[in-house]
């Protein structure tokens, strides 16, 4: 059985100059893996993460034949069952934890808040086990950081925060938006370490949201590349590099490689029957 199923997923927006499809009939399938989205800017990733958790407010709107989780149907589910599946089912990491955590509140007062105030922990209970959330991503002075604003943190060390704040409520399922793309290699490395052990060894499900092609084949199971709030491929992610689409094709062909030709790297020429 699925944990996530998606059908004909639409995310659209009234504006001024009219109707903006920001997502176009998407569908697919998610067990308890990773599964990566890939496209450029715009393609729609992060919208189709947001729509799961019916994050999408007017003028936005959301369509779909069928959008469940774990038999749920989350197109019907009142916002009171929303809010329920928020957190302790459904979790997602936002791009940059710059602009997702207070910046006037000490990193410990945010992860235990929902603690006390959603799990009734006393003072004491939220305290460990806002510490040993901070010890499960790897963090190795969890006291200090439980003290610290989130400008007093690096960007790894805030990314981790921020996963382990996701984390807290034991997910099913986790919405990774962009969690590497500010982190130099080495903490990047750690940083999926921490998730690839996450979906083992919780038999957690993963949507990796990234424009890292190369991340994304190394790293998870199946792809879906977006191109223009349309799914144009899916495939295994260690096949990502032998792709078929043309689109998937000129991505990657854009992609610099090291020791090849000091030239221009070539540009995409764009198909318009891709976006129909």
């Amino acid at each position: 059985m699925s944990l996530l199923s998606v059908k004909n997923l639409r995310v659209s927006f009234d504006t001024e100059a009219g109707l903006v499809e920001a997502v176009r009939g998407v569908s697919f399938e998610l067990g308890r893996e990773r599964l990566g989205i890939v496209g450029e800017s715009g393609s729609g990733k992060t919208m189709t993460g947001r729509a799961v958790l019916r994050l999408i407010r007017p003028p936005g709107r959301i369509e779909a034949d069928r959008m469940a989780f774990d038999g749920q149907d989350l197109m019907r589910a009142t916002e009171r069952e929303m809010r329920a599946l928020r957190g302790p089912r459904i979790a997602m990491v936002m791009q940059d934890p710059k602009y997702s955590l207070n910046p006037v509140m000490k990193v410990g007062a945010q992860l235990m808040e929902g603690l006390r105030q959603r799990d009734r922990l006393s003072r004491m209970e939220a305290h460990d086990k806002a510490i040993a959330a901070l010890e499960a991503v790897q963090i190795r002075d969890p006291g200090r950081v439980m003290e610290a604003y989130p400008h007093e943190l690096s960007g790894g060390m805030g990314q981790r925060v921020m996963i382990a704040m996701m984390l807290i409520p034991n997910p099913d399922l986790l919405i990774a938006d962009e969690p590497t793309s500010a982190l130099d290699v080495t903490v990047q490395a750690e940083v999926l370490a921490i998730l690839d052990g996450l979906v083992r060894n919780r038999g957690m499900g993963l949507i990796f949201i990234s424009h890292d092609l190369r991340l994304v084949a190394r790293f998870c199971d199946r792809v879906l590349v977006m191109y223009k709030g349309k799914v144009v491929e899916e495939l295994a992610a260690q096949d990502l590099m032998q792709a078929k689409h043309p689109y998937t094709q000129g991505l990657l062909n854009c992609l610099p490689r090291i020791g090849g030709p000091r030239q221009p790297l070539p540009g995409l020429d764009r198909n318009a029957d891709w976006a129909v």
